[in-house]
């Protein structure tokens, strides 16, 4: 196994910083990581904002499900879904075009996330941990104010950076799912009953598949919080169709 699959095998979140400072050649170099992303085009549809301020950090701590690790974090990167600047560089070409709408947010979507990933896999790399804060496209208005974001730019993820604290690198990663339960061949094909459970046996052992997915259901999916996120971002596609806010 090289060196690149065998830390990615290897890469866990981090949530406890020791308090050193992440060199800044390393912050650079993790900068550098997610410019050199693939991108759709070639046309970067992301821009990374690299917080540096404590009172916008502790805002994003708290609005981010309370987790006071944001605020601690020596590099917090939010990395947006951006249009806006060749909206902007259209239209300084005085060129007649359509506006964005939401199969753009998507391709700048994915841009975004393929970058934060380049960010986070150079980052454990170079000894600095990391950790994706999902929560950051839920109370999308909230964090567009704060970020003083335009129109055609959404906060699709965000990651925090810092050396890790004593025995963080050692945590037992959970485990993925096995490869034939991830890719099929050609077409989709769904599973059914029994092949759901036992792609899920693992996981569900110590409770039962029923109880396992009932807690599950409960705490990720059908909960506030997911529900906030899934409103939060439909109201901003609707600013998108309708043109509202800053163009």
């Amino acid at each position: 196994m090289n060196e690149v699959m065998r830390q990615l095998r290897a890469r866990v979140s981090v949530r406890a910083w020791s308090g050193a400072p992440i060199p800044p050649d390393a912050r650079r170099a993790i900068l550098e990581a997610a410019c050199q992303a693939p991108s759709a085009g070639n046309m970067q549809l992301y821009t990374i904002l690299d917080i540096t301020d404590p009172a916008i950090k502790q805002k994003l701590a708290e609005s981010c499900d309370h987790q006071p690790f944001i605020a601690e974090a020596d590099m917090v990167l939010v990395f947006l879904a951006d249009y806006q600047k060749w909206v902007d560089a259209f239209d300084e070409a005085g060129i007649a075009h359509r506006r964005p709408g939401a199969g753009d947010l998507m391709l700048a979507v994915s841009d975004a996330c393929i970058a934060a990933q380049n960010a986070v896999t150079a980052a454990w790399s170079l000894g600095v941990g990391s950790c994706y804060i999902g929560d950051v496209s839920e109370h999308c208005a909230y964090h567009r104010a704060l970020l003083g974001l335009p129109a055609y730019a959404f906060p699709a993820a965000m990651a925090v950076f810092g050396m890790p604290a004593e025995g963080q690198l050692e945590r037992k990663k959970p485990a993925r799912f096995p490869l034939e339960d991830i890719v099929m061949r050609d077409v989709y094909a769904r599973k059914d009953g029994r092949a759901l459970r036992a792609m899920f046996a693992e996981r569900t052992q110590a409770l039962g598949y029923e109880e396992w997915m009932r807690r599950h259901c409960a705490r990720k999916y059908d909960c506030d919080f997911s529900r906030e996120m899934t409103r939060s971002v439909e109201e901003y596609l609707e600013t998108w169709r309708s043109r509202k806010g800053e163009a």
